[in-house]
C-alpha cells in the first residue's frame, strides 16, 4: 500500500513539473499535498516547504519575511498571515495580480477542491503587463508593434488555456484516485494510518477503532499517544522511531486492557533520505493466535508422543522385570530387613508404572470436547467434588461473576485442570502450619475475550526457580511425593485449546491463572434455516433429510467458497454444520475460524481419527460428530438433547 501511494504521487509530480506554470494543492487543513519545481523556484521556497505536509501559514510566513508582499511593519506580519490563512479556508474561486518585490509581475488563481482544500496556479505575466504599459504610452507610435504583442498575447492565452484544461484533468484523476483508495482502506480489516514527523497521525481511515477497542475512529490530527493510549503506544514507540530512522519492521503484541494480541507494520516514508513519516497497518490477530497456540500445542503432543513412546515400551519391559523378580523374592524365606527392601522395590515399581500412565495422558492425542456448559452448574459441582479433596482444614471460596448463558468448553478438561490446582493451592496451604489456610477461586469473564479462572492460596507462594519452571514436565517441590505432571497437563490442555496459564505470587500467597477463550453457546432447539457444508453428494442428500426431518429448512454448498457466499448473501442463516475434509485448498476449520465467536453457531463433522491434527484444531474451536452417525445422534448433537 505504501509503495502504491507513493508511485502514484511520484507519477502525479512529474506530470505536474511538465507544466510551465507554478502550481500547489493544499487540502482542507491548510497542509501541502503536492508542488511541482516550478512553485519552488519562482519563490525561492524551502525543501522542507515544499514537502507534502508542510503548512500553508508557514509558507506565507516565509514569502511575507522575503519581502513577497512588499514592506510590512513588524508589529502588522501576523496579521498579514492570519488573513491570509483565513482566507484561504473559505475554499472560493479567486484570481488577482500582483507585483512582487523585484518588480516582476505574477497572476494568482485559486480554485477549491470537492472534497476541501484548492489549487493553485501562479504565472509569470510580467511580459503581459510590460506590454500593456507600453500600449498605453505608445499606442500611436507603436502600432506595428502592439499588433505583434497582441498576437502573442492571443498565443499565450491560448497556451493558457490548454494548461488550465491539463490542470483540470489533473485535479478530476487526483479526486478519483483519493475516492478509490479512501474506499479500498477503509473496507480493509485493519487500520491503516500515516503518521508525520511529529508523530501527528496525516492520514488514517476509520479501523482503529476495531482493532483496539474503546479507541476513537477518527484520529487524523492526534499524537500517536492520544490516539492509542499510553499502553499501546509505549508497546510500538521502538519500532515506529526504528521506522523513522528508514528501518521497516512487523511485531506483534498484547495491547491491554483489551488483552487483544495486534500485530502492526511499519514503513518508512521517506524521499530521498528525508523522513516524511512512516506507514502503519495494524490487525487484530487474537483469533489467528488462539488457533496458532493450540496447533503449536498440538504439534508438540505428537512430537513428545514419538519419543516418549519407545522410551515407554522398553520401561514397561524394565517395570514387568522388576516386579516378576520381587514377587519371586517375596516367596523365598528371607531376613526381615530383606522384605522391606523388597516392598520398597515393589513400591518404586508401581509408582513407576503410575508415571507411564501420566506420561500417556501428556503425549496421547487427547482431544477436546466442546460442549454448551452452564457455567453456575459446573461451579456448584466443581465445588462439592473438591472440598474433601483439599480437606477440611482449608477453607475454600468460590467467586463467580460470569453471566448467565452457557459457554462452550469442554467441561472434564476444564474440571481436571481446576482440581489439580486447587490440590496443589491445598498443599501450599498445608505447609504454613496446621491452622490450614484459605483457597480463592474467582470465575470470571476479562474484555469479552476469555473465560478466565484463577486460584489464589495463603501458603508460601512460588520460589523464584518455580516461578521459572513449574509448567515443565516432572518438576516438583513435593519431593518424592509429587510426579512434577500436575501443571504440566494443565498447561497441556489449556493450551490445547487456545487458553494460556500464568503463574505468580500475590501478597497472601500463590496465584495461578487460566485463561480460555470465550465461546458462547447458542442451543436453538427451533428450526430454521440451516447451511449444509459437504462434498459428497451422496452423504450431503443423506444428511439434507436428517436436517429436514428435524423441520430444519437447509441450503448446501460444496466448498468453503461456496458457503462464503451464500453466508453473505443470506441474512437468516441460524446454523452450519461443516464436514472438515471438503473440496478445494481450504477446509471446515478455515470456515469456523473465519467466520469468529459471535456470527452463527457452527458444528463440525468428520470421519478423520481423532489424533488428526485437523480434528483436534476443530474440535478446539467447535464441537465435532464423527461419522457415522444416525438422525437421532445427528439431532441430540445439535440441539443438546
Amino acid at each position: 500500500m505504501a509503495r502504491a501511494n507513493s508511485g502514484t504521487q511520484a507519477m502525479t509530480v512529474a506530470g505536474l513539473n511538465l507544466i510551465k506554470q507554478a502550481m500547489s494543492i493544499y487540502d482542507s487543513d491548510l497542509k501541502l499535498v503536492v508542488a511541482n519545481t516550478r512553485f519552488r523556484e519562482m519563490f525561492s521556497i524551502p525543501r522542507q516547504l515544499s514537502l507534502p505536509g508542510a503548512p500553508f501559514s508557514e509558507t506565507i510566513r516565509y514569502l511575507v519575511e522575503n519581502g513577497e508582499y512588499g514592506h510590512i511593519h513588524d508589529e502588522d506580519k501576523e496579521d498579514f498571515i492570519q488573513e491570509r490563512v483565513d482566507r484561504a479556508l473559505n475554499f472560493e474561486a479567486h484570481y488577482f495580480e500582483r507585483q512582487r518585490a523585484d518588480g516582476r509581475w505574477v497572476s494568482v488563481e485559486g480554485s477549491p477542491m470537492p472534497q476541501g482544500g484548492w489549487v493553485a496556479v501562479y504565472t509569470d505575466i510580467t511580459s503581459t503587463k510590460r506590454q500593456e504599459a507600453l500600449l498605453r504610452s505608445r499606442s500611436e507610435e507603436l502600432s506595428d508593434q502592439l499588433l505583434q504583442y497582441a498576437e502573442e498575447l492571443s498565443a499565450t492565452n491560448r497556451e493558457l488555456e490548454a494548461t488550465v484544461q491539463t490542470l483540470e484533468e489533473v485535479k478530476r484523476q487526483l479526486t478519483e484516485s483519493e475516492a478509490r483508495m479512501r474506499l479500498t482502506a477503509e473496507m480493509m480489516p485493519a487500520h491503516i494510518a500515516h503518521v508525520g514527523p511529529d508523530r501527528h497521525y496525516t492520514y488514517s481511515n476509520r479501523r482503529l477503532s476495531s482493532v483496539i477497542p474503546g479507541r476513537p475512529s477518527d484520529i487524523v490530527g492526534m499524537h500517536g499517544r492520544e490516539a492509542l493510549g499510553e499502553s499501546a503506544y509505549r508497546a510500538i514507540k521502538p519500532h515506529m522511531e526504528a521506522a523513522f530512522q528508514g528501518k521497516p519492521s512487523v511485531f506483534e503484541f498484547n495491547e491491554h486492557p483489551s488483552t487483544r494480541r495486534i500485530r502492526v507494520a511499519f514503513t518508512p516514508d521517506d524521499n530521498e533520505g528525508t523522513a516524511r513519516g512512516v506507514y502503519v497497518l495494524s490487525m487484530d490477530i487474537t483469533e489467528e493466535t488462539q488457533t496458532r497456540v493450540a496447533l503449536q500445542q498440538t504439534r508438540r503432543r505428537e512430537i513428545a508422543a514419538q519419543m516418549t513412546s519407545g522410551l515407554a515400551h522398553d520401561f514397561s519391559n524394565l517395570l514387568t522385570i522388576i516386579l516378576g523378580t520381587q514377587s519371586k523374592l517375596q516367596k523365598m524365606d528371607l531376613p526381615e530387613t530383606a522384605r522391606a527392601l523388597i516392598e520398597a522395590t515393589l513400591g518404586a515399581a508401581r509408582r513407576g508404572g503410575t508415571l507411564l500412565d501420566n506420561l500417556a495422558n501428556v503425549t496421547g492425542p487427547r482431544v477436546p470436547k466442546l460442549a454448551a456448559t452452564d457455567m453456575q452448574s459446573f461451579l456448584t459441582d466443581m465445588e462439592t467434588l473438591a472440598r474433601p479433596t483439599v480437606g477440611k482444614e482449608v477453607s475454600l471460596i468460590i467467586e463467580d461473576s460470569i453471566p448467565d448463558g452457557a459457554l462452550m468448553l469442554d467441561p472434564a478438561m476444564l474440571q481436571d485442570s481446576l482440581v489439580n490446582l486447587l490440590l496443589n493451592a491445598a498443599h501450599a496451604c498445608g505447609q504454613v502450619g496446621a491452622g490450614g489456610g484459605t483457597i480463592l477461586l474467582i470465575a470470571e469473564l476479562v474484555q469479552n475475550t476469555w473465560v478466565q479462572f484463577t486460584v489464589r492460596d495463603t501458603g508460601p507462594g512460588f520460589s523464584e526457580e518455580a516461578l521459572n519452571r513449574a509448567l515443565d514436565p516432572f518438576f516438583t517441590t513435593k519431593g518424592a511425593e509429587g510426579s512434577g505432571l500436575g501443571l504440566a497437563m494443565v498447561y497441556d490442555m489449556t493450551k490445547l485449546v487456545g487458553g494460556d496459564v500464568k503463574i505468580a505470587n500475590t501478597e497472601t500467597g500463590g496465584q495461578v491463572t487460566l485463561r480460555l477463550p470465550l465461546r458462547r453457546a447458542v442451543q436453538n432447539a427451533t428450526p430454521g434455516l440451516a447451511l449444509l457444508v459437504e462434498d459428497n453428494p451422496d452423504l450431503r442428500g443423506l444428511i439434507r433429510d436428517m436436517l429436514t426431518g428435524m423441520k430444519h429448512t437447509v441450503i448446501e454448498a460444496a466448498s468453503v467458497d461456496e458457503a462464503r457466499g451464500l453466508l453473505d448473501q443470506v441474512p437468516d442463516i441460524k446454523l452450519v454444520l461443516s464436514d472438515i475434509s471438503l473440496e478445494g485448498d481450504e477446509t471446515g476449520v478455515d470456515l469456523i475460524r473465519e467466520l469468529g465467536r459471535d456470527r452463527v453457531p457452527t458444528y463440525l463433522m468428520t470421519s478423520l481419527p481423532q489424533s488428526h491434527h485437523l480434528y483436534i484444531e476443530g474440535a478446539a474451536r467447535a464441537p465435532v460428530l464423527p461419522k457415522p452417525f444416525t438422525a437421532t445422534q445427528l439431532d441430540r448433537f445439535l440441539h443438546a438433547k
